[in-house]
């Protein structure tokens, strides 16, 4: 794909940002080309050596090796770690909480302005917070994650003054911003050809794996880095290339299949797009101003969470391996993300999670979260693996755990007993490079003194600068120590235009799957009258127990469908009903406080079915047990004999009400899913299903309508029941029964219908299905 407006902004944004900006810097060109801007207020000066210009970051009136933008990123990155103190390499270690552009009033990651509230103080919203100025002033910290901001215009005015104010302190390191996915697109998500938005909306996770498709994912790449770039974003910390074989754990939502090679190729195309620059802005071996690094997660692999619980609480510290099958999760990395295609060569970074690879240290014989494991970090992916790149913790590891295993707070497993500096430590020592979610040095500074009595200043010093070489060659190899700043104008141009619009609303058509079509009920034709039943959805409370009101309402933008259809609220009066539900939700997640004190031990099923399941076939004996902080006198997990019932059961019966209601008339059925599903509740007795897995309802009615034609594959295996799913084992894929509809398709992995029935082609048949 030709992005020909894209070659435009380009060119706009080497006319030298001629526009004064509210952060005012300036673009000088040296005689070989090289732009290099820099800022007014920070007080540095540029260097003219031998006809070209250099940024003086030290302020020494010399050209320094890491100045240099001639030499390769290696060298300049190595010569600035010497010359950076310990306490400024503490601060390169560091990687921020979450900031918001404006911060938030009311949110755990919050931030004042002079000591007010955004709304209170009366400032920009692209101005820097006093917590933002403390962590990079006295933390050293050059690492930010954003989170939401206001628009690309203030994103790309708050970038400028971060720029420029970390510009003039020290060596003038740039701030390597960072996200996490932002261009996925949500339910209330509408296109419209030729209009623009905020950014460019795509399907993400299990929508982007149903397309089947790494050329699409490559294309997303290339899209999303360039408005990154444009945002003054260069790391994204994704993809994430855990493989979906638990198919009860909640963030299997965010992976793209359970298929060891799907997964493998979507992750490989992802980060060559993020990572690979256009050849014109390319500034060696396939990095350049275009590029954006890629922190892989979460190694060795998430997915095999005991029971379907996830490690962001103490519930799920656990990943097991029932089918002594870690080599299938290792797979995405080493022989996708660490085997690009492109020049970059191997993803940036990577993030380990916080699980505990359960029995996998057969070294050390320790069961510690992996981002404290030595062997998982040194002795696997460093050494075995070859790894050199950035090692981060995912957030908040060396924190406290919670008071109870349902708690949201710190995720120190299996090191709860150390100190938090201890923890800090154990992270140096087993090869970790930066901590994600931690904005103060102290405890870093701490770790350090405690490796100069283990084993010596001369040791710890080159301990810390070989993590400092990692974090400053990503930054170099993105041209920000050359030029950090952007061009407003050029920012509101590249995101969020027409063109990249386009292409993700047409990537989120191809994500969506149709299941069931009996007697071609699909495509529905135009102007006929439809029945959509309004659904009622319980108390929803958030990971911090923040609770949302239970509501009666219409599960879609019913506006959206009176584009398409007459609306009545008549069933009697409508041709056909859709309705519209969600997979179902297990509230609990795995555990209760209240089952725990009714003298159980907490642990719950979570339940792929709406109607209530007794998990008569779980195991008796956990895998994996004990917890030295919250209930070390437990020691079996199990939930053998407990129950549960979805906390959108009403979806269910709203589905068998309607079709009650319209009699012999069609009734389809569109699920937005973030996991499987058993689909025997109801699959009998609906005429058409259609499932997405997190895109535009837009997308799903052009689907329904026939204005596109559906293609997606599930990219997972949908269990025929409860008993498969009890009796599948955590790290295997495609070890469960799935499910066989009353018209004899059998809803496995590759599984799809386009209008003349089931899909079989080029993606099928690589990835080896057989129907």
């Amino acid at each position: 794909m030709k992005y020909n407006f894209l070659l435009v902004c380009c060119i706009l944004l080497s006319i030298k940002f001629s526009i004064a900006q509210e952060t005012s810097f300036k673009i000088v060109t040296s005689k070989s080309g090289q732009i290099l801007g820099y800022s007014e207020i920070s007080g540095i000066k540029i260097l003219t050596v031998k006809g070209e210009k250099f940024k003086d970051l030290n302020k020494n009136g010399k050209l320094d090796p890491y100045e240099d933008w001639r030499l390769p990123a290696e060298d300049r990155a190595k010569d600035l770690a010497k010359k950076l103190s310990v306490e400024q390499i503490a601060g390169l270690m560091l990687y921020s909480g979450h900031q918001a552009i404006p911060a938030a009033r009311f949110s755990p990651f919050g931030g004042t302005y002079n000591g007010k509230s955004f709304s209170d103080a009366g400032v920009d919203a692209f101005e820097l917070t006093d917590q933002q100025k403390k962590f990079l002033e006295e933390d050293n910290l050059r690492h930010v994650l954003i989170t939401s901001v206001q628009s690309p215009e203030v994103a790309a005015k708050w970038n400028n003054k971060v720029q420029a104010f970390v510009e003039g302190l020290g060596l003038g390191i740039p701030a390597n911003n960072s996200s996490d996915p932002r261009n996925t697109a949500n339910v209330s998500s509408e296109f419209n050809a030729g209009a623009g938005g905020k950014i460019s909306l795509w399907p993400d996770g299990l929508a982007m794996g149903a397309t089947f498709d790494p050329e699409i994912v490559k294309q997303f790449g290339e899209i999303a880095s360039k408005e990154y770039r444009a945002l003054g974003i260069s790391t994204a910390l994704s993809p994430q290339v855990d493989l979906g074989t638990e198919p009860r754990w909640f963030r299997i939502a965010n992976v793209f299949s359970e298929s060891p090679d799907l997964v493998k190729d979507m992750g490989q195309a992802y980060v060559d797009g993020f990572q690979t620059s256009s050849k014109d802005v390319e500034i060696n071996g396939g990095w350049g101003y275009e590029s954006v690094n890629a922190m892989v997660k979460h190694w060795p692999g998430g997915g095999p969470e005991e029971g379907g619980r996830d490690g962001h609480w103490a519930m799920g510290k656990f990943a097991v391996y029932p089918g002594n099958n870690l080599k299938d999760h290792i797979k995405p990395f080493t022989e996708g993300t660490f085997n690009l295609q492109g020049g970059t060569k191997k993803a940036s970074a990577v993030m380990p999670y916080y699980t505990i690879s359960f029995d996998q240290d057969k070294v050390n014989n320790e069961n510690v979260g992996n981002g404290f494991s030595k062997y998982i970090i040194t002795e696997l992916l460093r050494d075995k693996y070859g790894y050199d790149g950035v090692v981060c913790t995912d957030w908040l590891i060396t924190g406290d755990e919670g008071a109870t295993p349902a708690t949201f707070a710190g995720k120190p497993w299996g090191v709860e007993k150390l100190s938090i500096a201890e923890r800090h430590y154990k992270v140096i020592m087993a090869g970790v490079d930066q901590f994600g979610g931690n904005n103060d040095k102290g405890p870093v500074l701490e770790a350090y003194q405690m490796g100069i009595k283990e084993h010596g200043k001369d040791f710890m010093r080159k301990r810390f600068e070989r993590s400092a070489v990692r974090l400053l060659k990503n930054i170099f190899r993105t041209g920000l120590f050359e030029n950090p700043y952007l061009d407003v104008e050029s920012t509101k141009a590249i995101v969020g235009n027409p063109e990249f619009m386009e292409a993700g609303y047409q990537a989120q058509l191809k994500s969506v799957v149709m299941l069931k079509n009996k007697n071609q009920v699909l495509p529905v034709k135009d102007k006929q009258t439809v029945y959509i039943p309004k659904i009622y959805t319980p108390v929803k409370t958030d990971w911090w127990g923040n609770a949302t009101p239970a509501s009666l309402d219409y599960p879609v933008d019913i506006e959206l469908v009176k584009k398409y259809f007459n609306v009545t609220e008549n069933p009697r009066e409508a041709d056909f009903a859709i309705v519209f539900v969600k997979n179902p939700q297990s509230g609990e997640a795995g555990y209760s406080d209240a089952d725990r004190a009714q003298d159980g031990n907490g642990y719950l099923p979570i339940s792929l079915q709406y109607q209530s399941y007794t998990a008569e076939y779980a195991r008796e004996q956990s895998i994996a047990a004990g917890d030295p902080v919250i209930d070390p006198e437990i020691t079996n997990r199990s939930y053998l004999g407990k129950t549960s019932t979805a906390t959108n059961i009403m979806d269910l019966k709203t589905i068998l009400d309607t079709k009650l209601i319209m009699k012999d008339k069609p009734v389809i059925v569109s699920v937005t899913a973030d996991k499987p599903m058993i689909f025997s509740e109801f699959e009998k007795s609906v005429d058409g299903i259609v499932v997405n897995f997190g895109v535009s309802a837009q997308a799903v009615m052009d689907i329904l309508t026939g204005k596109a034609e559906p293609s997606g594959l599930l990219p997972l295996q949908m269990p025929a029941n409860m008993k498969t799913v009890e009796e599948q084992k955590e790290d295997v894929p495609f070890d469960m029964e799935a499910y066989k509809d009353s018209e004899g398709n059998t809803y496995d992995f590759g599984y799809g219908l386009n209008w003349k029935g089931v899909i079989k082609d080029e993606r099928t048949q690589k990835y080896q299905l057989k129907f």
